[in-house]
């Protein structure tokens, strides 16, 4: 009866407890557990704005780099003449030059496409343009190119225009609404009527093929049937050049019922030095903050702070990245040579003419102009 009037003492249990969590904690260091208390939950918050980043670090580990391509020497000079050109790359000058098709899937960047057009004008037969009221993220837009159609009247005699109803599937992801998008300019390639062994300008807009290979390739014969355009890698300016890495510009002699839209590797062949990739080469601040909404990498907005104004004109005077993310590279060499932000170049040399004949208007796009307007 002793013992039953014992346990049923609340103070007595409560001494008991304290005595068995005393024996449990012997041997603990409390350094330790206050260390873990700090630690565990400061880990996962670094992991959470940094994980990025270690998977792009490591990207060596899992992911393989893809084949070399072939690299096909590039000459060129002004007083070269074409069929000396022809013949230096293997190739015999023909009697009349192919019929050259530009067709593009165009968003937002009309000063982009002002440069595109007029820098390929003379050799191009037949521009396609295709735009929709939605961003491959799904979010609806305005029909930019068709508001502002009167700015292109040079090339309207020559341009197949379409439009093309957005799906605006929330949730879904946004390669999805892309490849739909290239089916539908697939279709208006057709209606303007291309033929086989016309040339086909596979590109985004804003990556641009010079004007003289443009005519090379419609001049020659002997060409490949695919050849990848190896374009110099600018980011939101000509003076931010990162690389020369930039592949999928594509140029195709058509051939009927085979041929189709596509932006990936569809051939090993590459043609050096053959035009400019300008990335993010916005006016206004505006219109960043839109693409990185609005393109198929969206899930690379980790924090709504990378779309504040004040945070992108300094990104961009920095030549830093956008979304904060590291290089893209293959080897763990070429990520630390690039780690950091891209060094300016002073040069202005070898850019698109009319870039350079209408500085007034394209000023920020040149070295030394990195503010832009807010919009």
């Amino acid at each position: 009866s002793l013992h039953l009037s014992l346990s049923s003492n609340p103070t007595s249990k409560a001494v008991m407890a304290m005595s068995r969590l005393k024996c449990a904690l012997r041997g603990f260091d409390f350094r330790v557990i206050l260390a873990l208390l700090i630690g565990v939950p400061l880990v996962m918050l670094m992991i959470y704005a940094h994980g990025q980043k270690v998977t792009y670090f490591l990207r060596p580990i899992w992911e393989s780099p893809p084949e070399p391509f072939k690299i096909i020497p590039h000459y060129y000079n002004e007083n070269v003449t074409m069929e000396n050109l022809c013949k230096l790359h293997g190739w015999k000058v023909r009697e009349t030059p192919r019929r050259v098709f530009d067709a593009v899937l165009f968003s937002n960047e009309l000063d982009i496409l002002e440069l595109r057009w007029n820098e390929l004008s003379p050799y191009v037969s037949e521009f396609v343009l295709l735009e929709s009221n939605s961003t491959f993220t799904g979010v609806i837009k305005p029909l930019y190119f068709k508001e502002n159609r009167d700015r292109f009247r040079f090339a309207e005699s020559r341009l197949t225009y379409g439009t093309y109803g957005g799906r605006f599937m929330k949730g879904e992801n946004p390669f999805v609404e892309e490849s739909f998008q290239r089916v539908a300019l697939d279709q208006l390639i057709r209606i303007a009527r291309i033929e086989d062994d016309d040339i086909l300008i596979m590109s985004d807009v804003d990556e641009i093929p010079s004007g003289h290979t443009i005519n090379l390739l419609r001049w020659c014969d002997d060409t490949p049937k695919i050849l990848h355009l190896q374009l110099r890698n600018y980011l939101y300016s000509f003076e931010f050049f990162l690389d020369d890495k930039s592949w999928r510009a594509s140029i195709h002699r058509y051939v009927s019922g085979k041929t189709r839209y596509a932006h990936f590797r569809q051939t090993d062949e590459l043609l050096a030095d053959s035009g400019w990739h300008c990335s993010f080469c916005f006016r206004h601040i505006s219109d960043f903050a839109f693409k990185m909404k609005a393109y198929s990498h969206v899930d690379r907005i980790r924090f709504k702070y990378f779309l504040n104004p004040e945070r992108i004109q300094d990104v961009i005077c920095r030549g830093a990245d956008l979304f904060d993310m590291l290089p893209e590279e293959y080897t763990f060499q070429e990520i630390i040579a690039k780690l950091g932000n891209i060094p300016s170049t002073f040069s202005a040399v070898h850019l698109p003419s009319y870039l350079l004949q209408n500085v007034d208007r394209y000023r920020y796009l040149l070295p030394g102009n990195c503010r832009r307007e807010s919009g």
